[in-house]
């Protein structure tokens, strides 16, 4: 299954230089340019105090917030045969920098790129997407889990042809794997390989059709002697002092299609992507919320370390009204941190499991709105489902539901 994951299809036709993150606003040769966006928004969740993948947790006594959700000023460079590209990222938790990264290519080829520095991992099609391009409020759960603020510091390889084979793009990177702004935890290195097709000409140009496929293959460092394996529709505890400084696999498989198509009725576009794979964590305590559980570490896991396997999916579909600036918009999106156990024995004695190990999923919908060609206004609804466990707080749907509505500039 995981060597036809591989295989499989992914990617979108127009995946401009403007929305794939790991590139300059423009690579016509040019001097200091600064572009960006800003996201504004309130929100409204079913219940005070939720843990929310939806721009994050809503503090313990709210219900309702105001927000900038991103706030992003990109500076880039373009000369002959390379690019600088600095991006930063400002809400109201303060200034970070987002992306920081050089990028050439040799006089004789420019097929081939050479990027090193902070950038977004080359896994799949919606990682490396700009969320100002995107029409949904945020990725998908699952890969906010596994790829938490979408960048990594490393170096990366990048191949597309210029002429006759431009459908076809290759990259492989190298990273530390402990994320954005984050320093390595241990000497270990992960590997991102990415192949994607893109055909952006099709029906006279109506049609645009993209796939692919992408993996992941890294380690997480144990810090203790004691690891919990899936065993019996739970997990079983190894107790083991090779255990200790020993780097457990993290290995993800990823498979992607988008395809877009101008009609009569406007534009439609369908994407979707699906991933698995093994993901080490830690057990949900009173300060380890459950969606936290299976997140990939920044810093190293103090705890006990759970090997889970996991699986996730989304379906997004927008329809243009015509030729009016009014989008539809449904999303669909689903993730099992651990496919080894049913809910309904999440909780029982034994098992060792707790609620890192709920499966969730999200039916969204929504439309967005061009006020013109810089100002959207996006408004988004979200049910967020559960299913029954034996643990205490998760005996039936948590209430955590989220309405949204946004503004977005970009210049």
């Amino acid at each position: 299954m995981r060597t036809l994951l591989v295989v499989i299809f992914l990617s979108v036709s127009l995946v401009a230089a403007a929305q794939n993150n790991n590139a300059p606003s423009s690579y016509d040769p040019h001097d200091i340019k600064i572009t960006g966006y800003l996201q504004t928004q309130f929100q409204v969740a079913q219940s005070p105090g939720i843990y929310s993948w939806s721009g994050g947790d809503f503090s313990e006594h709210s219900s309702s917030r105001f927000m900038l959700r991103r706030g992003r000023l990109k500076v880039d460079r373009v000369d002959k045969f390379s690019s600088v590209v600095f991006q930063l990222d400002g809400t109201q938790d303060g200034l970070r920098i987002m992306d920081a990264f050089i990028q050439f290519h040799s006089p004789e080829n420019k097929s081939l790129k050479f990027t090193a520095g902070l950038f977004n991992r080359p896994f799949g099609y919606s990682i490396v997407y700009s969320s100002g391009y995107r029409d949904f409020p945020e990725r998908a759960r699952v890969f906010q889990t596994l790829m938490p603020r979408e960048r990594d510091l490393g170096a990366m390889l990048s191949y597309k042809p210029t002429k006759k084979f431009s459908f076809i793009t290759a990259e492989i990177a190298v990273v530390n794997g402990s994320g954005l702004s984050a320093r390595d935890y241990d000497s270990n290195k992960d590997i991102i390989g990415n192949l994607s097709f893109n055909f952006d000409s099709l029906a006279s140009k109506k049609l645009h059709l993209g796939f692919g496929g992408s993996i992941y293959k890294g380690t997480v460092r144990s810090n203790t002697t004691t690891i919990y394996q899936p065993k019996d529709n739970g997990f079983a505890m190894v107790l083991d002092p090779n255990n200790e400084n020993y780097n457990f696999r993290r290995d993800y498989y990823g498979a992607n299609l988008q395809v877009d198509y101008k009609n009569t009725f406007g534009a439609t576009s369908f994407k979707t992507e699906y991933i698995q794979g093994t993901q080490p964590g830690v057990a949900a305590s009173s300060s380890v919320s459950g969606l936290a559980a299976s997140t990939s570490f920044a810093t190293q896991p103090t705890g006990n370390l759970y090997l889970r396997n996991f699986n996730g999916y989304f379906f997004w579909l927008t329809q243009q009204i015509a030729d009016t600036k009014l989008t539809a918009i449904i999303g669909y999106d689903v993730y099992d941190p651990n496919t080894d156990i049913d809910e309904v024995e999440i909780g029982k004695a034994g098992t060792n499991t707790t609620a890192g190990d709920i499966k969730f999923s999200t039916l969204g919908y929504g439309f967005t709105y061009n006020l013109n060609t810089r100002l959207k206004l996006t408004v988004y609804n979200e049910h967020v489902k559960n299913n029954a466990t034996q643990l205490n707080n998760y005996q039936s749907d948590v209430k955590d539901n989220v309405f949204t509505t946004r503004l977005q500039y970009r210049w």
